[in-house]
């Protein structure tokens, strides 16, 4: 039996998953608010109390690095350890990865009403797959084959250096140059890097903002949700909204080219996060492709590359399980 996890700042996941059953079909399932907890070890403490079944291995993906086998939980007072954990409840095996590491190893387990296609390519088999997530910041990760199973690999290249591709871009780079010491594309592809281009736009006089908006976000602690909703509302225009999502999908697509290039994700491109299936009619407009597929001499190199939109919400768990059963 394995417990797997997926550990966030707000909420907490454990499920139950049997080799018989698989990683799609946890046995039991709970979700516990993380912030009321004063450890992991309370959690699963108080979850595997209220279970039938004898847990021999664990899995859990973090929302954080982890280094040495262990991690500290963005937004919660939390440091988890595995070799803790494992001495704590007698497991054999735990590990821990970075939540996107885990939304990589569930590509290869993905069912079809699972992704939606942006391009459908061909994959080359045992090509390499690579994963960009823009959620609350930008994730980028990949998958490798070495003749019988695909092995995830983290990275922290969503801290990359910007590069602009047209003559907006370039100053919108200017203007967050002043704001920030490093723009990567995370301040620019991300939940938190929307309301910067919004303010880009907004700040240089390329698109006014209406008051109905300015009141809203004025009472808004998060300013990204309702930039989204109103760039996707087509009963009540908002121009300022539409071209800020406009330049977010451009800027998506040049840096899935990027990482596509760059480890040469001849297997596919998998957009997760939380943002992608909430903007999908963007995405499969014309714009996006066009700017991933924009790489002069080297734009034959992605055009055969499948690149897919991640629609299960629990992928994170299911990669997590995926791993934990033995099947990553």
């Amino acid at each position: 039996m394995l417990l797997a996890g997926d550990i966030g700042g707000t909420k907490t996941v454990l499920a139950i998953y049997s080799p018989e059953q698989g990683a799609h079909e946890p046995l039991v399932e709970q979700t516990y608010p993380s912030a009321r907890y004063a450890s992991l070890e309370a959690i699963v403490t108080e979850f595997l109390a209220v279970t039938d079944y004898a847990v021999e291995r664990a899995s859990f993906d973090v929302a954080g690095p982890v280094v040495a086998g262990r991690a500290a939980i963005t937004n919660l007072p939390w440091v988890i350890d595995e070799q803790v954990l494992q001495e704590t409840f007698g497991f054999e095996m735990v590990k821990l990865f970075n939540d996107l590491e885990a939304i990589a190893y569930a590509v290869p387990f993905m069912h079809p009403d699972e992704l939606e296609t942006l391009n459908e390519g061909r994959a080359a088999p045992g090509g390499t797959i690579a994963v960009i997530a823009p959620g609350t910041g930008l994730g980028e990760a990949f998958l490798t084959w070495d003749g019988a199973h695909y092995h995830a690999h983290a990275s922290e290249g969503g801290h990359a250096d910007f590069a602009p591709t047209n003559g907006l871009e370039m100053a919108m780079l200017d203007y967050l140059h002043i704001r920030y010491d490093h723009v990567s594309y995370e301040r620019i592809c991300s939940g938190m890097g929307l309301p910067n281009i919004y303010a880009f736009l907004k700040d240089t006089g390329r698109a006014e903002e209406p008051d109905w908006l300015a009141a809203a976000l004025a009472e808004a602690t998060d300013p990204t949700p309702i930039i989204v909703t109103a760039a996707l509302d087509e009963s009540r225009a908002c121009e300022i909204c539409k071209l800020t999502l406009n330049t977010f999908v451009s800027v998506l697509g040049a840096e899935a080219g990027n990482l596509a290039l760059k480890v040469l994700a001849t297997g596919g491109v998998y957009l997760g996060g939380g943002i992608p299936p909430r903007i999908l009619p963007q995405l499969k407009s014309k714009r996006f492709l066009k700017a991933f597929l924009r790489k002069g001499r080297l734009s034959h190199v992605l055009a055969p590359m499948p690149v897919q939109v991640i629609l299960n919400p629990r992928a994170a768990l299911l990669g997590a399980a995926s791993y934990g059963l033995g099947l990553g």
